[in-house]
């Protein structure tokens, strides 16, 4: 049981009455000091780690209304429907309102009469909408979901492009500009396009610890992924393939065998698509299969598991996927399935992109998806790598972690390979790197007279595949970068120095000479949820009332209570109000709201 919280400050105050949390995170209490000073904020933090506490709180003790710039309707919804539920006065401005409601909302901003509203930016920036907040206190502006600024960002929309010019539309306004994916040059093209070279910039580590990594190669998907399912017991979760006719047919070949499946994507009428969701965030469906036009606008904290039928076309994609999974923080799964037909479709969408810059840029990410899909190494590494993040150790909590695949001597493969990069100045990517090592005799390497380096056909023992997976552990493991910006060049770090020397030895995974099958290794159901079997009955009656209570306001059930609260309330077991409101997620509003309910059941439990 945790202790009585003692008297804080005002953030801390603010934070455990309205929002039902004792502790910030790690770099919210920065941010949100910052923002309050009046300084702008760029924000890198993954999915989950509470980007949006950084904007909702310090709009709560700055005067006026603090505005949010977000890209979906469904997201503001939900953000608006949590913030009720705290007591925070929160709306949004959309396409979505009737002219009543939409004139509703605008009485209440002109009468001060809310703490955040929230507004789509081809809305914020009409002419008519900036001259009403000339007219107003604005306490702050939060740009979220800040990557679909750039053109290097994987969600790249030109109405938020123009976001930038708040600055001279709303002067000395701090602004907020907070995203979960965002690799280096994408991050340099945010504070560019919204004139945030004087911010403060706070970047959290962009893992996801209780996230499990798991790549398997396509063989028969359908039967992979209903194997999967059957590890999850009744968790919920989403499947992502890329096509509607796909996603159509694997929703309709789990429903046919009794699972809580619905199909989701954008061919649907939107009404069905509301539906759905709405379904989904209740907890009256299981699963949600979509295309990637399902997603962003979800904030259910309990998703347990999320699969990629088919591969995603960059790994800023895969992550912001992947990342609805476990947003409770409590363990979740993330599964895809990866075959080599997937790459040949991916490059053959990428082909009918008519901006070559653009297709330039789509090109290198999908080289770094396929090598991460790929990877021998632990996949956590990879994926933290490419966002310029180094993890010391394997995670030991991915496939490859968990079933290592077999080790070999590769120094003097290395050597070779670092040496033909070095010969071939750096200036090339893996395929031709591999031309060269293999002794290709083709024009372009006869035009540059490659042909007469000393590394040329040094590497003629192994094959083509062999030589790609090499140069992908070299770069996993820190020998080599693979410049994306730049054409995906190669060139080596200060690690390769020793290793060309030979002043020490390398050890690799060996490379498969063919697809092998990898250990299922699910978390399920009650394991997910950390809750013993002495726990679970009352789990599941907590779960109960949340439903009912949920049903009754017609909210989805985490905004009464999300799991995490309910796994804690399970094993403290609260007697009364003051241990009640010592549960992670209980503030003082839910309390006066739920907590008679919740105590009720408590008592009931004891006393069976």
């Amino acid at each position: 049981m945790h202790a009585a919280l003692p008297n804080t400050d005002p953030l801390h105050e603010s934070l455990h009455s309205v929002f039902g949390l004792r502790e910030f995170r790690p770099h919210q209490r920065e941010v949100i000091e910052d923002l309050i000073a009046g300084r702008d904020v760029f924000v890198l933090m993954p999915t989950g780690g509470g980007k949006s506490l950084c904007y909702q709180l310090p709009a709560l003790h700055r005067p006026g209304v603090g505005i949010v710039v977000s890209p979906l309707i469904s997201l503001m919804k939900d953000q608006v429907d949590s913030l009720a539920a705290t007591g925070v006065r929160a709306a949004c401005y959309n396409s979505s309102l009737d002219a009543a409601t939409a004139r509703r909302v605008l009485a209440r901003l002109h009468a001060g009469d809310l703490d955040l509203l929230y507004v789509a930016p081809e809305r914020l920036m009409s002419p008519e909408f900036l001259e009403r907040l000339a007219g107003i206190e604005v306490a702050l502006i939060a740009v979220d979901e800040a990557h679909c600024v750039s053109q290097w960002g994987h969600d790249f929309r030109p109405e938020y492009a123009a976001l930038g010019e708040l600055r001279q539309q709303l002067p000395g306004v701090p602004l907020i500009a907070l995203t979960a994916t965002a690799d280096p040059q994408t991050r340099q093209d945010i504070m560019r396009v919204l004139k945030l070279a004087d911010a403060s910039v706070h970047v959290t580590s962009f893992d996801r610890p209780n996230i499990r990594y798991g790549v398997r190669p396509k063989q028969r998907p359908l039967e992979q992924l209903l194997r999967f399912l059957a590890s999850q017991g009744r968790e919920s979760g989403i499947v992502y393939a890329l096509s509607r006719r796909r996603v159509e047919e694997i929703a309709t070949a789990l429903a046919s065998r009794g699972l809580r499946a619905a199909a989701y994507h954008a061919g649907l009428p939107a009404a069905e698509r509301d539906a759905v969701q709405e379904q989904f965030l209740r907890d009256e469906l299981q699963i949600v299969v979509a295309t990637v036009a399902f997603g962003m606008g979800i904030d259910k904290p309990n998703v347990r598991f999320v699969v990629h039928h088919d591969m995603p076309r960059h790994i800023e994609g895969y992550y912001q996927e992947t990342g609805r999974a476990g947003r409770d923080g409590l363990p979740a799964e993330a599964l895809l399935l990866f075959g080599t037909q997937d790459v040949v479709i991916a490059r053959q969408l990428l082909e009918e992109n008519a901006n070559p810059e653009q297709r330039r840029i789509e090109a290198h990410k999908l080289q770094a998806m396929v090598g991460f899909a790929e990877s021998l190494t632990c996949r956590r590494q990879v994926l933290l790598g490419y966002f310029g993040e180094a993890l010391a150790e394997p995670c030991g909590n991915c496939d490859v972690c968990l079933d290592p695949p077999e080790r070999m001597d590769a120094t003097e493969a290395a050597r070779k390979a670092l040496s033909c990069i070095y010969r071939v100045g750096q200036r090339f990517g893996m395929k031709y790197v591999v031309d060269v090592l293999r002794g290709a005799d083709n024009e372009r390497i006869r035009q540059l007279g490659h042909q007469r380096l000393s590394t040329w056909g040094i590497g003629k023992d192994l094959g083509e595949a062999e030589w790609m997976s090499i140069l992908r552990q070299l770069i996993h493991r820190g020998y080599l970068v693979q410049d994306i910006a730049n054409y995906s060049v190669l060139r080596l770090t200060e690690a390769a120095r020793p290793l060309l020397r030979g002043e020490m030895q390398l050890e690799l995974a060996r490379p498969p000479r063919r697809e092998k099958a990898t250990k299922a290794g699910s978390a399920t159901g009650r394991s997910a949820l950390a809750l013993s079997a002495a726990d679970l009955p009352l789990f599941e009656a907590l779960r109960s009332l949340r439903r009912e209570l949920a049903a009754q306001q017609g909210v989805p059930p985490y905004v009464v209570f999300g799991d995490v609260t309910l796994v804690e309330m399970s094993q403290a077991r609260p007697r009364d109000e003051d241990e009640l409101l010592c549960i992670t997620g209980v503030g003082q509003v839910k309390l006066e709201r739920y907590g008679a309910a919740f105590l009720e059941v408590l008592r009931a439990h004891r006393a069976s």
